[in-house]
């Protein structure tokens, strides 16, 4: 190791290869994590999980050992394909914050992950916020898989510093360590898929460093990633909410629902996954005049982020098919045909019917995850008129 790490980042830090023997072990002697192997992994015994874990001597081992093998059987029983666009950094530059829209709270990061360590190149740090770490060994397992946690219930006179602190560590992660950090463009999922980088996450990206705006943005080295879902198992529990605080203003989701959601992502099937990752904007922020104000300085780097997220959307039948549904028209109608039409009515039903709350407004609801599947194509469309 090469580097020092700061105290200050000790309590949301990842976890560095010298400690991950001894956080594998801490696992492994959890009652609750350990019931979740036996479900995963039913003939195999715990003292077998000991012994091949003792092989590993870096998180990368542990992530190529464990986590990747797990993600890929995940994708292999619950998606009919992973496919990706990825022109590796000519010069071998991998520090790059991979800000991208946020689809699936564990798979997002992990399938950059997959591309990254299949190029022999190093994995991400990723921003988990600390709303999922319902149990201790959940915080354990991120932090051994390089993350670092992202303070989701900061008190308006914690926010500042925890931002300054967040990014520094970003920065930190970048500069010193010279890794890459893979960070969502917005505090939570966009549920209705209208994918828009928010200014904050700008903001507090720019808390650190020297000199201007213009050029703390430029110094970590931003590329934006895109990833399209052909189907979202969460569509049906995103709906739900949304009628539940359309009835209710004060209703907020409980850590319950959090974790219903991790599961159902994680294994309910996802059609086709494309991921796209775009070449860093530094040019383009260079471009930009810095002598506007700082807001408006945000909000068009905001806008690039986002046209290049929005142009690297896959675009799947259903996204087309959602679209006329929506507005009534056939405009679309040459891109899919009656049999996939009919399959995606079909599927829309079934996930309708899966929504248990009190008094459901179908016709809100199914409105809703239209939405979901037509922005997409909505924005990629509008991207390419600019």
């Amino acid at each position: 190791m090469e580097y020092r790490i700061p105290a200050e980042f000790d309590g949301m830090r990842s976890l560095e290869d010298d400690e991950m023997r001894a956080a594998i072990l801490s696992l492994l002697d959890d009652g609750q994590f350990c019931d979740i192997l036996h479900g995963l992994f039913k003939c195999v015994p715990i003292w077998a999980h000991r012994l091949y874990t003792r092989r590993f001597r870096t998180v990368n081992d542990f992530q190529k050992g464990m986590v990747i093998p797990f993600v890929k059987r995940i994708l292999k029983k619950n998606s009919s394909g992973f496919s990706y666009e990825f022109d590796a950094s000519k010069d071998g530059q991998a520090n790059f914050i991979y800000l991208s829209n946020h689809r699936d709270i564990i798979l997002d990061s992990a399938m950059l992950d997959i591309i990254l360590l299949e190029k022999d190149m190093k994995s991400a740090e990723i921003g988990i916020g600390n709303n999922l770490l319902i149990h201790p060994w959940i915080e354990t397992l991120v932090r051994l898989n390089r993350s670092f946690i992202v303070n989701r219930s900061a008190t308006a006179s914690e926010l500042l510093e925890s931002s300054r602190t967040l990014s520094a560590y970003i920065r930190f992660v970048i500069q010193e360590k010279n890794s890459p950090v893979w960070l969502a463009q917005r505090e939570g999922r966009a549920k209705d898929s209208d994918d828009r980088t928010q200014k904050s996450v700008l903001k507090m990206l720019a808390m650190s460093g020297e000199g201007s705006v213009k050029e703390r943005l430029q110094s970590l080295h931003i590329r934006p990633l895109t990833l399209s879902y052909e189907y979202d198992p969460c569509d049906w529990l995103k709906a739900a909410e949304f009628q539940l605080k359309r009835d209710n203003p004060d209703y907020t989701k409980s850590a319950q629902a959090d974790l219903d959601n991790m599961k159902t992502g994680l294994f309910g099937y996802k059609g086709h996954i494309h991921c796209t990752l775009s070449q860093p904007i530094d040019s383009d922020i260079a471009a930009l005049d810095a002598s506007v104000p700082r807001n408006r300085f945000l909000e068009q780097v905001a806008d690039i982020i986002d046209g290049y997220i929005f142009k690297g959307y896959r675009i799947y039948p259903c996204n087309r098919i959602a679209l006329d549904m929506l507005d009534g028209g056939s405009g679309q109608a040459q891109e899919y045909t009656a049999q996939e039409r009919h399959d995606f009515e079909r599927y829309i039903d079934g996930q309708l019917e899966k929504i248990d709350i009190p008094s459901p407004d179908y016709g809100f609801l199914k409105e809703k995850m239209l939405e979901m599947y037509a922005n997409p194509l909505i924005n990629h469309l509008n991207s390419k008129r600019i």
